[in-house]
């Protein structure tokens, strides 16, 4: 029986692929290990059709167009056949010890009939600059070991928002959300971690340090200039997550889980405006751009527009005077929250 099915969305993955799905393999024949090879120049594809010939019981190795990370996921979802399903990127890892800890724990529950949704454990940020770590967890606002509901919850801040390398959905609920992430985009991520997370309704934060995220390199897509150059693309995730769920839906949720969606609809509105105003490159279109883009938002659902537009993160900068004004703040802004962060 599988357990959990890993996916691993690979573009031209070939220098550092291997250690990602080495650690995997070795947890044995109750994972599946999923490699979606999306359209590779390099040695990708290979490498994935040697693991799949090597582990069949284990791998499955899918060869596809390029469609973007997001596609990736989605044809990870697709194939899975594990009871559980988890994300890990080629260029980060989980270590083979902390994967068999969890299949412990996964089967310890489904003999009890637990029927646990979600899973939440820890990751960490691996520092490519200065090889440091930093360890994001939940110990101040999750109950750990025990299984709970979102009204057993407590307060989450910012620094510890559930993000895709915290999360294990149990798959069956993951496909029910019906989750789309879209082709050629970046950020897809703030999607997986939002949309299915009312289908989950009994999580266990099992306080382990399980996904090691590698970051810091100047061309990550979380690098500000790098985001401002893409603001097409985090608007493109935005309104997919705007309109997700309607303001009367979101506030039928269980309290917790009602106030912690839209606070992060405010965190990424407000990431989402620092994008887009961000620069002084090609400004009046941005400007223009910015208007007309949360009009169309506000057609959509004018209470949850109203409810996020102006509590969001950076809206403080749209009542300064002049656009320079605007990009400065939005810079300032995003240079304090990566820093909470440690994004780099």
């Amino acid at each position: 029986m599988k357990y959990i099915t890993f996916t691993i969305p690979c573009y031209n993955s070939q220098e550092y692929m291997r250690h990602c799905i080495d650690n995997l393999v070795a947890a044995g024949d109750e994972v599946e290990v999923i490699i979606v090879n999306d359209g590779s120049k390099d040695d990708t594809g290979k490498i994935a059709d040697e693991y799949e010939k090597k582990y069949p019981t284990i791998v499955k190795a899918i060869q596809k167009e390029n469609g973007g990370h997001g596609s990736g996921v989605m044809a990870g979802i697709r194939n899975a056949t594990g009871l559980f399903f988890k994300v890990v990127d080629s260029d980060d890892w989980v270590e083979t010890k902390d994967v068999l800890d969890l299949l412990m724990l996964i089967k310890q529950h489904e003999a009890e009939n637990a029927n646990v949704d979600l899973y939440i454990t820890n990751y960490v940020y691996e520092h490519a600059v200065d090889n440091s770590q930093y360890v994001m967890h939940y110990r101040k606002c999750l109950p750990a070991e025990k299984i709970i509901s979102w009204e057993d919850m407590k307060r989450v801040k910012l620094e510890t928002v559930f993000l895709m390398h915290s999360l294990l959905y149990r798959t069956e609920k993951l496909r029910e959300s019906k989750m789309e992430l879209p082709n050629h985009t970046f950020y897809v991520d703030d999607i997986y971690a939002y949309q299915p997370l009312p289908f989950m309704k009994k999580i266990f934060y099992h306080d382990l340090d399980l996904y090691h995220y590698f970051i810091g390199r100047s061309d990550q897509s979380i690098n500000y200039g790098t985001m401002c150059k893409r603001y097409e693309q985090q608007m493109r995730v935005f309104k997919i997550m705007f309109c997700a769920y309607t303001y009367d839906e979101i506030y039928k949720q269980p309290k917790f889980l009602k106030k912690y969606m839209v606070k992060w609809l405010m965190t990424i509105c407000g990431i989402t405006i620092m994008t887009i105003v961000g620069t002084k490159e090609d400004k009046e279109t941005r400007w223009k751009v910015f208007k007309e883009y949360f009009e169309e938002l506000k057609g959509i659902d004018r209470k949850l527009y109203n409810k996020i537009r102006h509590r969001s993160l950076a809206a403080f900068a749209f009542t300064l005077p002049g656009y320079s004004l605007k990009s400065f703040a939005s810079r300032n802004v995003y240079k304090i929250f990566q820093k909470r962060l440690k994004l780099g």
